[in-house]
């Protein structure tokens, strides 16, 4: 494990670089995306709330709305939003997921989808085709920080799409093994490559335990 590179396109925490450390492999870090918040407007009330990212559950308990109830995808977005007092009534693993959930049992209730400017078009999409009524409001925008690496990695860490097009920009994965968070994320990384490797938990720390135990094997 030690001859091992690996590149990381978030910074990690103290606890996620320990993880990786403790491995023994060489680790560079970098934010290959920033998230710039944007100026929106909303009711002070929100009674049913779609949220389906850490940094939208984040602006959201900086902000002064109040939620009654929240469609979340996430185990991470679902405890910063539980710790700052929101009720959570359903999380799933992925947009799919949760609105096939809404169209289900929720048909004749509106929403807010709280999300990122370049949200993806699952929730939206299904929404729309099952007529649930819903309003859209865009958090931030995710920018791309583009930066030329200079060598090969055995392995990356990808935790976005929007981290993979940002390396792509000015790099490849050819030559290397791209680790990611979870099917959105890997789904992106195989127009680039098919060395692609999905963690079985959409978290930070299982796809830093994922390369790990590849590597070992």
């Amino acid at each position: 494990m030690k001859s091992k590179h690996i590149l990381v396109t978030k910074n990690l925490t103290l606890a996620q670089q320990k993880q990786l450390s403790d491995s023994g492999v060489g680790v560079k870090m970098y934010n290959a995306i920033s998230i710039k918040p944007l100026p929106f407007e909303s009711s002070n009330f929100v009674d049913s709330a779609i949220v389906t990212s850490q940094n939208t559950a984040r602006i959201l308990c900086n902000s002064r709305i109040t939620i009654k109830q929240v469609f979340c995808v996430g185990s991470k977005t679902e405890k910063i939003l539980v710790e700052n007092g929101y009720h959570v009534v359903k999380k799933t693993e992925n947009g799919k997921e949760l609105a096939d959930y809404i169209a289900k049992n929720y048909k004749t209730t509106s929403f807010v989808f709280f999300c990122g400017k370049k949200r993806r078009d699952e929730i939206p999409k299904t929404l729309s085709e099952r007529a649930i009524n819903f309003k859209e409001i865009s958090l931030y925008n995710t920018e791309l920080n583009i930066q030329k690496f200079n060598q090969n990695f055995d392995g990356i860490l990808f935790f976005s799409p929007s981290a993979i097009q940002s390396y792509i920009a000015q790099n490849s994965l050819t030559k290397t093994i791209a680790f990611c968070i979870g099917n959105t994320t890997a789904n992106e990384a195989r127009k680039h490559t098919s060395n692609v490797v999905v963690a079985p938990k959409a978290t930070v720390e299982s796809t830093i335990a994922t390369l790990i135990s590849f590597f070992r094997s």
